[in-house]
């Protein structure tokens, strides 16, 4: 979302014990003037990471009739442009008990991940790509924790995290993403080369550019840094 103004959301998202049983409900829930939310770069790798595992939202299994892979399957249902409190997306991701979204063994999403939700509908769901591209690629100083973990809390962390990771491979830690990282299957499986389980799963791969910082961070030897 680059640099934005401090986003402000009362009850439903600004700290979880105070949610709203029914976020249409709340009276006080406001948000101020933001810059765009790039649907690209800041709400599709949510989705993705989150909500199109198999046998969830994706264009194959289309659970309960959603699915979040791309853009047009993501309005195409419970997104109300404009109007975030309206939106069925969005009060899933709030209410508590049984109906929230991710299910269980899946961690609810962060504050910052539902408000970043919760502004792109409010500013129309708009299908906004390229946001701020210049075509350069930087990797210099990639690092683990200024580079390489960001781009797998983004895309990754969603399904490959808990006490329950799918594939049983976590890439919540680095300790965790090593031994994938330097057996190849990390960047394999993200440019989705022949013969790794392309990833994440049932959606695009994440942008080029990703995938050269991890690539340059295993060839420089997958520090801790």
């Amino acid at each position: 979302m680059g640099k934005v103004k401090k986003t402000r959301f009362l009850a439903a998202i600004a700290l979880g014990s105070l949610m709203c049983v029914v976020p249409a409900a709340c009276t006080r829930e406001y948000i101020e003037q933001v810059n765009p939310v790039c649907f690209e770069t800041d709400v599709l790798p949510i989705f993705q990471s989150n909500c199109t595992q198999s046998g969830c939202h994706n264009a194959i299994d289309r659970e309960e009739g959603y699915d979040f892979s791309s853009y047009a399957g993501i309005v195409n249902k419970g997104i109300e442009p404009g109007d975030y409190k309206g939106s069925k997306i969005y009060e899933s991701l709030v209410v508590p008990g049984g109906e929230s979204m991710p299910p269980a063994p899946y961690g609810r999403l962060s504050d910052e991940q539902i408000t970043t939700i919760a502004l792109w509908i409010e500013q129309g769901a708009n299908n906004t790509i390229n946001c701020g591209d210049s075509g350069n690629c930087v990797t210099d100083n990639v690092t683990y924790a200024a580079t390489v973990k960001p781009i797998l809390q983004k895309y990754c962390t969603g399904c490959h995290s808990g006490s329950a990771p799918s594939g049983n491979i976590s890439y919540a830690t680095y300790n965790a993403t090593l031994s994938t990282a330097l057996s190849g299957a990390l960047v394999g499986s993200i440019e989705h080369a022949p013969g790794y389980v392309p990833m994440p799963e049932n959606a695009s791969k994440i942008p080029a550019c990703d995938v050269e910082k991890i690539r340059q961070w295993v060839l420089l030897g997958a520090k801790n840094d």
